[in-house]
């Protein structure tokens, strides 16, 4: 990979028991649903396991930490993995631990929904405030890709946080941008007129048809 192309593998968490029950996690600290995480988090990392990454960026919550131990062996690269708060979920407030059924029928939910996350619920983050923090982060893994020559980073964050670069990147509305547990995209840098612009993106785990 040359120096002027960048490619980052960005992927989310494994399944927790709040994902099976299709409950709002957020920011809450919600531990993997293991053994039922596995196989997914298995086909992932079999995937990786010819890749060698030069930085990894991973959300300080623990279902991401436990994912990133899963599917990355520290060996293959030569630096510690950085935990950034950054790459935490949308901060759903008062609607974290609550369910689709339990919320349907609330006004504020509702114009929640219709704004795609512009409004942010009650007691929780907007996505222009993720927007931000996200903004912030790509700045410096940027900057630090620059300064370190880094071209394969990883990164394990949470399906918000995807479906907000996603948005950004792929010029898709923000709830269309959903992946599963154990998945994510390869997006694909290269540096042009003073800076970072994104020339491609697939699926990660890539589908069983395009694996050779």
């Amino acid at each position: 990979m040359d120096s002027t192309t960048l490619e980052l593998v960005i992927v989310r968490h494994g399944l927790t028991d709040w994902n099976r029950e299709q409950r709002y996690q957020g920011q809450r600290d919600i531990p993997l649903l293991l053994p039922d995480a596995l196989d997914a988090m298995d086909r992932l990392r079999d995937q990786l396991a010819d890749e060698r990454f030069e930085a990894v960026y991973c959300s300080d919550l623990t279902r991401c930490r436990q994912t990133l131990a899963h599917v990355w062996s520290a060996g293959d690269v030569s630096c510690e993995p950085r935990f950034d708060a950054r790459l935490r979920e949308l901060d759903f407030g008062d609607y974290e631990g609550m369910r689709y059924a339990d919320l349907k029928n609330e006004p504020l939910y509702r114009d929640w929904i219709d704004s795609r996350g512009e409004q942010a619920p009650p007691g929780g983050e907007s996505t222009a405030a993720l927007r931000q923090r996200l903004g912030a982060w790509l700045t410096e893994l940027f900057l630090a890709a620059e300064a370190e020559g880094h071209r394969r980073i990883l990164t394990v964050t949470h399906g918000g946080v995807i479906r907000e670069l996603r948005r950004r990147f792929e010029a898709i509305d923000f709830w269309d941008g959903s992946v599963g547990q154990a998945q994510g995209r390869r997006l694909t840098f290269t540096h042009r007129q003073g800076g970072w612009q994104c020339s491609s993106s697939s699926a990660v785990p890539a589908p069983a048809s395009a694996v050779s």
